[in-house]
């Protein structure tokens, strides 16, 4: 099992020291677990992973909650668990859930439900906060499971909209083999079919090649028999082939999906909203940029903190009830309130559309109406939900 320990960063331990000044009146323990897993290899290095990623995050929110928190007498602790690669993941789950009900999550889908499905877990409130898959909010939802990080259908949504206000109907995709490439372009295909497009060419990458050496003579030929179209997407969710097709196609046409013009939760471009303050304490505390991994975190730790903040409980009962109500919102500096689907526990959230240097777009677009919240254009609305467990 993973080594459970408290916060040793300086900044992390001063907040902490400082929300222990007032005695608090509501006391809320949350629990961190990443499971790590052996990442694919790559044809480059050039985006290492943080040590850090998303943890950092759940930092942030932390000190958020305790700047609110001194004031009114709420205290929040957090336990962080790293289970490395051949740990049993299970057995650390049932340590954390023994000393709080609040726990999230970084970890694969399978394990996320096998989790959820532990008797410790029964009433407590869990958050995933690093897959999109989407089974988990559908035929794999469960009711103690909350979904801080976007669906991958979400940001699916998110660029369908963008083609259709572009007008680009005729449409490519290239998706890598992986699973998450895989989910990624099912997730594409859905998405097309519920905005009225389809694709018109689909290829599958299966180069081994060093495309650092060889991708402006592989890629124009691997590309060359989609003919002409208006964009090309690419399903290349660990990031593995996509920088190289950018500038090496047969045609040059616009390329999105896991590359180029790309929908996301969070980047560094997003500064609108107050967007740039929470950018700039991130930063700061941690010497690199927010992820989208690092957001989600950061919305689950915010999630039980304003609930705390409303109710004036610890209670999981009262906390999972106000946080699924229509009264429950979290300022995200995105623009409007986030709220979550009280169906299968998403997050509610608009997507940005950006390329690497700017923000182009935010979803919902202009024109995707919808009868109670335009926010449910993105994603899984209640009529596509098959989840049963939130009923």
């Amino acid at each position: 099992m993973g080594k459970i320990f408290n916060h040793a960063i300086k900044s992390v331990a001063a907040v902490l020291l400082c929300g222990q000044a007032v005695a608090a009146d509501v006391a809320l323990k949350m629990s961190y677990l990443r499971v790590v897993v052996p990442s694919p290899p790559t044809l480059s290095n050039l985006d290492p992973i943080p040590d850090d990623l998303g943890i950092a995050g759940a930092r942030t929110g932390l000190r958020d909650n305790l700047t609110t928190g001194k004031f009114l007498g709420h205290g929040y602790t957090l336990t962080e668990t790293e289970v490395a690669i051949g740990n049993d993941p299970m057995a650390a789950a049932q340590d954390l859930l023994a000393s709080s009900p609040y726990l999230i999550l970084d970890a694969p889908p399978p394990l996320l439900t096998a989790i959820a499905d532990l008797p410790e877990a029964q009433g407590a409130i869990l958050f995933n906060t690093s897959s999109g898959d989407l089974a988990l909010r559908d035929t794999d939802c469960r009711a103690n499971l909350l979904h801080s990080l976007p669906s991958d259908a979400m940001r699916t949504n998110a660029l369908a909209q963008f083609f259709v206000t572009k007008r680009w109907s005729d449409l490519v995709m290239i998706s890598g083999s992986y699973p998450e490439d895989q989910t990624y372009a099912e997730a594409m295909r859905r998405s097309l079919k519920k905005f009225g497009m389809k694709l018109s060419g689909e290829k599958v990458w299966a180069f081994d090649a060093d495309m650092r050496r060889t991708a402006s003579q592989e890629i124009p030929l691997f590309t060359q028999e989609f003919g002409d179209y208006d964009a090309m997407i690419l399903a290349d969710e660990v990031h593995d082939f996509g920088r190289y097709v950018l500038y090496n196609t047969w045609e040059a046409r616009p390329v999105t999906g896991s590359e180029g013009l790309s929908a996301v939760t969070w980047s560094p471009v997003i500064e609108q909203w107050g967007a740039a303050q929470l950018q700039s304490r991130f930063k700061d505390a941690n010497a690199r940029d927010m992820t989208s991994q690092d957001y989600a975190a950061w919305a689950a730790v915010r999630t039980l903190g304003e609930a705390v903040t409303r109710t004036n409980s610890a209670d999981p009962d009262v906390l999972r009830a106000y946080i699924l109500s229509d009264q429950f919102e979290l300022a995200g500096f995105k623009g409007r309130p986030l709220t979550y689907r009280p169906w299968n526990g998403q997050l509610r959230q608009p997507i940005a559309i950006i390329h690497p240097r700017a923000l182009v777009a935010q979803a919902p677009l202009d024109g995707f109406l919808h009868q109670t919240n335009e926010l449910d254009s993105l994603g899984l609305d209640r009529p596509e939900s098959q989840c049963e467990a939130f009923q």
